[in-house]
């Protein structure tokens, strides 16, 4: 059975961790001398009050994880990093009620970006700090982000790293997971400081730089603006935030082979990032002409505005620079197929994953092969390792379960009163993690506080299960789960 002593020792472990980062915040607000240093200051008290208790009810538990234990581990720490996340927000008074406090935290920790607050310029330093910082922390997993600073946190980290971490193949750089970890962070924290350095060259004011180098590596999108055009005022700072969105969305193991070996051309032998740059330069030169043709943009502007919103859509960032409910409908279609693909696993961002999509491109070239030569052993390969016929079928029952919820959700939702378009594009934003949807009642100019408070919680929901890709959320609701054997 589910050893919910070792769970609640781990979950203090980790919600000492959540203590300090609000600690920052409550320093910053400190020094901004600002109103929400009490929201800070009992959020902070309350946390560290919530992970002792847990601590010492698991104090005698032994480090022995098993895989139900994991799962429950993983599901856990998102739900109560995002309880305990939404106490600043509400205490100190800028979000009135837990539910909008609550969808806020959850969609900062799984880097959705859907926000709730009608007027960012409001809220104080320390606060803004917070979301971006929440979503840093949650860009490549909280517990992940743990193992990387207690290697011995729970005697199975190995199972927790596979109940988190995105994707259908899984690559560790090293035999010792934390040494992994330590080395994915290293890169992850380069990335944010170079991000932050290019904004301050580009003229962007240290905070804002801190704030939107950490939202884009973390392919979040909270901004510190109502108008992300306030922000990103030149072409050089859209370009800057392409360019990081774009590599915070290839796999960081990846990344670390071809920067180690100063071989970025090693990039282009992997399948999934070949997908995912020449999705890339297709649907940019697709939404570019539309635009140009349509909508009387120049060719530079057009091709700016097309990139910019590929990027941004594909990595499930949810960054904008232009209105995209005043673009043609055929641009949608595109977006949303960015929206529903996403970029790579075990990077930052959202959607189904491109690997994903090349184990079934490929799966359905060899279904053509198998009808013509019935007789013929096809195995199917990528990046020259063997897709087993079980990483298959767990495929198929990724899809389908996707698929099964959306419906779902999607009936929810128009149940609700929501019209259909709405209904579609909240959906597919939370189940792929970019809080950016294409129609102007949710979209760049309004916010999320308009659903219905039960709306909320669905999606709250549906942003948790597309974060952690389905199975680690829905397994806790199946029978075999709680069964002794």
């Amino acid at each position: 059975m589910v050893n919910f002593k070792l769970i609640n020792k781990i979950l203090g472990q980790l919600l000492f961790i959540e203590a300090m980062l609000m600690l920052s915040c409550l320093i910053m607000s400190f020094c901004y001398k600002e109103d929400d240093l009490f929201g800070f200051l009992i959020a902070f008290i309350l946390t560290i009050l919530t992970a002792t208790t847990l601590r010492y009810h698991g104090h005698n538990a032994k480090d022995s994880l098993s895989r139900r234990d994991a799962y429950m581990v993983v599901s856990l720490t998102w739900v109560v990093f995002s309880l305990m996340g939404a106490l600043p927000f509400l205490i100190s008074g800028y979000i009135t009620n837990f539910t909008d406090a609550y969808f806020e935290a959850i969609s900062g920790f799984t880097t959705t970006g859907a926000t709730i607050v009608n007027d960012v310029e409001r809220l104080p330093h320390a606060l803004l700090f917070w979301r971006t910082l929440s979503q840093w922390v949650g860009g490549l997993g909280i517990v992940f982000f743990t193992i990387a600073l207690l290697p011995s946190l729970t005697g199975g980290p190995t199972r927790i790293f596979a109940a988190e971490m995105t994707g259908p193949i899984r690559t560790k750089l090293h035999p010792k997971l934390s040494t992994t970890a330590k080395w994915i962070w290293t890169i992850y924290i380069f990335l944010t400081l170079a991000c932050a350095g290019s904004y301050l060259l580009c003229g962007m004011t240290p905070f804002d730089a801190v704030n939107y180098a950490m939202t884009t590596t973390a392919t979040g999108g909270f901004a510190t603006h109502n108008s992300v055009t306030s922000t990103f005022v030149t072409p050089a700072m859209e370009y800057v935030c392409v360019l990081f969105c774009f590599l915070a969305g290839v796999n960081f193991s990846l990344l670390y082979f071809s920067c180690s070996k100063w071989r970025p051309s090693a990039l282009f032998h992997n399948a999934e990032f070949r997908l995912y740059f020449w999705m890339v330069v297709g649907c940019t030169l697709a939404v570019a002409a539309i635009l140009f043709i349509q909508c009387d943009y120049n060719a530079e502007h057009a091709l700016r505005a097309g990139l910019f919103q590929v990027v941004s859509f594909l990595t499930s960032t949810g960054l904008f620079n232009e209105d995209t409910s005043s673009w043609p409908h055929a641009t949608w279609i595109i977006l949303g197929v960015c929206m529903f693909v996403g970029a790579c696993s075990g990077s930052t961002s959202g959607g189904i994953k491109a690997i994903r999509v090349v184990i079934l491109m490929k799966n359905i070239r060899n279904e053509f092969s198998q009808m013509i030569h019935p007789n013929a052993v096809l195995p199917l390969k990528v990046n020259g390792q063997h897709v087993s016929a079980n990483k298959r079928s767990t495929l198929l029952a990724f899809l389908t379960a996707y698929m099964i919820i959306c419906i779902i959700a999607g009936g929810i939702l128009l149940a609700a009163g929501i019209d259909a378009q709405n209904a579609s594009t909240i959906l597919l934003s939370c189940m792929a993690n970019v809080g950016l949807s294409l129609d102007q009642n949710i979209g760049p100019h309004m916010t999320w506080t308009i659903l219905p408070v039960g709306v909320k919680w669905l999606c709250a929901a549906l942003m948790l299960v597309g974060r952690l890709e389905i199975f680690t959320v829905l397994i806790l609701f199946s029978r075999s789960y709680w069964k002794k054997n």
